[in-house]
């Protein structure tokens, strides 16, 4: 049984850094970083493969890093130059098979979650 938890959101103004942490336990093929902000469906942000291979929605690249610490089964967001826009709930996801990478950014994709971290950013 895979368990994750989240941890590091907070409130941030437009230009600041968070980093969300996400505690994993369990075998995991495939970690995920999902945001959901009111009223909008949760979005795919970053994900990371056993491959080492990183995959980014395309409002987050080059501000957003996703990694991971094997030794500690510990998952990592590093946000930098946060916007407004990216206020939400931020949830990490894990997978225990493969996924072709056009579908790694897909929620139903995934068949565990945390219970989520909230981050808000202030312009």
């Amino acid at each position: 049984q895979v368990q994750l938890v989240e941890s590091g959101g907070g409130s941030v103004q437009a230009g600041g850094s968070l980093r969300l942490s996400c505690a994993v336990s369990g075998y995991t093929y495939i970690l995920a970083w999902f945001r959901q902000a009111p009223g909008k469906e949760r979005e795919g942000v970053a994900v990371i493969g056993n491959d080492g291979n990183t995959n980014y929605v395309d409002s987050v690249k080059g501000r957003f890093t996703i990694s991971q610490d094997n030794a500690k089964n510990t998952l990592y967001l590093q946000m930098n130059s946060l916007k407004s826009e990216d206020t939400g709930m931020y949830y990490c996801a894990a997978g225990t098979m493969y996924l072709a990478w056009w579908a790694r950014l897909r929620p139903s994709k995934y068949n565990y979650w945390g219970q989520g971290t909230q981050v808000t950013v202030s312009s």
